[in-house]
């Protein structure tokens, strides 16, 4: 059975999420230690956090992605204002390497957070677009003392080289929210282009299949922590495509598990082909649901 973890945005929801059924953590978002500050926190408070995270999960994974500024979270010590297209600007992993103080802050934190509890942490960066941005992650990150670090998939060039960044990551996540936003050219945040914001799009699923086969390449873990994992039967179509961890909010835990005790892998391989096969969002979907 693939584990099926939570997305976490704070500390407080961890006991909540184990109640409910996680297994880990697949996705803990640290925006919440920045997005209040006019300058970014210290190491000491950062690691409060951090401690009180990964003590609620001993012995579990915790996958910790490291600052995701930019876009629609501005942060006046780290990002720049006035950006025409900020979603196409100067974000995530590229705010951080621009601003190395606070990523070393971080990852330090992180650092020494991991050598006090008993947890499995994992480290991931945002909005990895090349290999390059994956070496230098992984380097800092190495250096700094972390064990595990990979990266995030939301930009269609990292899907497509998932099997030459996979040699050098150890991990990968896959935000489908973004990943769709940037494969269909449309702004997440933007009514007018909504229709075409569906994780079920064959050119997404697509790109999805092509990380999953880079983890399988590398054997490397390759899990989804985007909305996309909380739709039972899409989570069964991601399974099929070779995605070895679904992270999702702990409210979907329990229908997500339900879903996928009714298929076998060799079910849940059928149903993915069978979406993969068709031209839109809707027949992937209405494919997916007659397979099953």
């Amino acid at each position: 059975l693939v584990p099926l973890l939570a997305n976490l945005g704070d500390p407080d929801g961890a006991a909540e999420a184990v109640e409910l059924g996680a297994e880990g953590v697949g996705l803990f978002r640290t925006e919440f230690l920045f997005l209040s500050n006019d300058e970014a926190p210290s190491v000491e408070s950062q690691k409060k956090s951090y401690v009180d995270l990964l003590a609620a999960f001993p012995g579990k994974k915790v996958v910790v992605r490291v600052l995701d500024a930019g876009a629609d979270k501005p942060l006046p010590f780290l990002t720049d204002e006035g950006e025409e297209n900020p979603a196409l600007g100067r974000r995530g992993i590229r705010a951080l390497s621009f601003h190395e103080d606070i990523l070393r802050d971080q990852l330090t934190a992180l650092a020494q957070a991991d050598a006090e509890t008993d947890a499995d942490l994992w480290v991931m960066a945002p909005m990895i677009a090349t290999i390059d941005e994956t070496e230098y992650f992984m380097n800092l990150a190495t250096e700094l003392g972390l064990k595990t670090t990979g990266v995030m998939v939301e930009v269609p060039s990292a899907a497509l080289l998932a099997d030459q960044i996979l040699k050098v990551a150890d991990f990968a996540s896959i935000g489908t929210n973004d990943l769709v936003q940037y494969t269909m050219a449309a702004d997440r945040l933007l009514g007018s282009v909504a229709h075409l914001q569906s994780p079920w799009h064959p050119a997404a699923l697509r790109l999805i299949k092509a990380v999953a086969d880079g983890g399988q390449v590398n054997d490397k873990p390759v899990g989804v922590c985007g909305e996309a994992a909380a739709d039972p039967l899409l989570a069964v179509v991601l399974v099929g495509l070779g995605v070895t961890t679904l992270s999702m909010s702990p409210s979907a835990l329990a229908d997500v598990r339900a879903e996928l005790l009714k298929h076998t892998l060799q079910d849940a391989q059928r149903i993915a082909q069978a979406a993969l096969d068709t031209g839109n969002a809707d027949g992937a979907k209405s494919a997916a649901r007659a397979a099953a």
